[in-house]
């Protein structure tokens, strides 16, 4: 297909996928504001209910309070009847700025209010007939239906204010549970949008870059299938960390290779046919010449890169080159890195290839906790080799630090001890406030010699 042509369908393609996830983020921004009130609202019903359920409580008290006094005469039946007094007066103002002036609440309120007063006027006339030893007032008042009439229309009047209080958090629950199922169903549509604007946008590719896409499927494959290995591997052997850590490094060093060899293959091709394609165009246009020279810019980034991931994978040195010159090649780097000053001392030694990686591993990982934490100007890396073992000693003058304060959470050092014992060896740490770090680790030989 000319290029005249995959550039602009390439084009809309991008721009399909870009509107999709702007309105991907729309959908969820406006699910979590009308999430966000409906739950305010719900907050709301909830202290509305609570206060007039506390404003019925406190009728209830001082009914009793006062009633006790009545049949009692015992002064201590006024101290409770008179908390809940102060309490009602209270409940109701709190109660009045709940409701929007107008409202049919607003009116059972003022209904409420009236009745609430009534009861506290009857209450309060009863106590203090009461106390003036009118008998007879008190015990008429007491006697008769007007008391239980107000206490029927509080409890009336209370319980539609509950009512319609619940009736909204029900409605802001609905309408929570509404606005989830929306969005969920936008994000459906949206993720379809995505994935079929990715699709048109793969559909624009070459010939070539068919074939190579092909490729890259099978190799997807074969990492997909090597990951449910891992993963079925990692369940079945959860309790054996020494034997995952091992898994993990030969897993890193085949996914290095599998980088080096067909990604390096596929990128190296495509610089190829990137080269064809400039030949065969001449002159080329000023706007497919610039995309040519991206292009390769890319490839080259994406070449770099690759060298840099299997770096951090599995280090060539140490398998080319071997234990001693793969230390000095990381030492050099560290020191020209940070600028900190590595002194190495390191003689030949016989190790297996697990316990190479183990002593290299240790280096590294004390190397960055020193450009990280130790604000050292001096390291010392040293590897003696005596009759049945192996020494590795990692020195550094900086700051320091309280060995016995190590948090559980500190991984470095764990991890590193976790490797020297796991081939049978012995892991120190001496550390102290301003005097420095030195790192040991003892291999022995027997253990190392051993077949992984």
């Amino acid at each position: 297909m000319p290029a005249s042509f995959v550039l602009p369908r390439t084009a809309i393609g991008l721009v399909l996928a870009v509107l999709a996830a702007l309105v991907l983020i729309g959908i969820n921004e406006t699910g979590y504001v009308a999430s966000s009130e409906a739950l305010e609202r719900i907050d709301e019903y909830t202290q509305t209910r609570n206060a007039v359920n506390h404003l019925l409580q406190q009728v209830l008290d001082a009914e009793t309070g006062s009633r006790g006094y009545l049949l009692t005469g015992d002064p201590r039946y006024l101290e409770p009847y008179n908390a809940a007094v102060a309490e009602i007066s209270h409940d109701l103002d709190n109660l009045r700025m709940k409701y929007d002036p107008g409202s049919a609440d607003a009116a059972t309120l003022a209904l409420l209010t009236r009745n609430v007063q009534r009861k506290a006027a009857e209450m309060d006339m009863s106590v203090r007939m009461r106390k003036q030893g009118n008998e007879d007032a008190w015990k008429f008042v007491l006697l008769t239906d007007v008391g239980r009439e107000h206490m029927d229309a509080i409890r009336e009047q209370a319980g539609k204010l509950i009512q319609t209080a619940t009736a909204g958090m029900v409605s802001s629950q609905r309408q929570v549970e509404k606005t989830l199922r929306l969005a969920r169903i936008g994000i459906g549509l949206v993720t379809a949008a995505a994935l079929l604007a990715f699709y048109l946008y793969l559909r624009q590719s070459t010939k070539l870059k068919l074939a190579g896409e092909q490729q890259q499927a099978a190799l997807q494959a074969e990492r997909d299938l090597l990951e449910t290995q891992v993963r079925e591997r990692t369940a079945s052997l959860a309790q054996l960390a020494t034997h995952l850590q091992q898994v993990r490094e030969e897993e890193r060093g085949h996914l290095a290779r599998e980088l080096h060899d067909e990604l390096g293959a596929l990128l190296t091709a495509a610089k190829l046919d990137v080269a064809r394609l400039k030949s065969k165009l001449s002159p080329p246009a000023p706007e497919v010449s610039q995309r040519l020279q991206h292009l390769t810019e890319t490839l080259n980034s994406g070449i770099a890169l690759k060298r840099r991931i299997i770096e951090d994978l599995r280090p060539s040195s140490l398998a080319n080159l071997g234990l001693t010159a793969a230390l000095e090649i990381l030492a050099r780097e560290f020191s020209e890195r940070s600028g900190i000053e590595v002194a190495s001392s390191l003689e030949p030694v016989e190790l297996d290839e697990p316990s190479q990686l183990t002593v290299y591993r240790l280096v590294q990982e004390s190397l960055t906790n020193v450009g990280k934490y130790a604000e050292a100007r001096q390291v010392d890396v040293s590897v003696r080799s005596y009759s049945n073992h192996v020494e590795v000693e990692i020195q550094d003058d900086g700051k320091g630090f309280d060995a016995r304060e190590v948090r559980p959470t500190t991984h470095g050092i764990a991890g590193m001890r976790h490797r020297v014992e796991a081939a049978g060896g012995r892991f120190t740490v001496n550390s102290g406030p301003g005097r420095g770090t030195r790192i040991t680790a003892v291999l022995p030989k027997a253990a190392a010699a051993q077949p992984a």
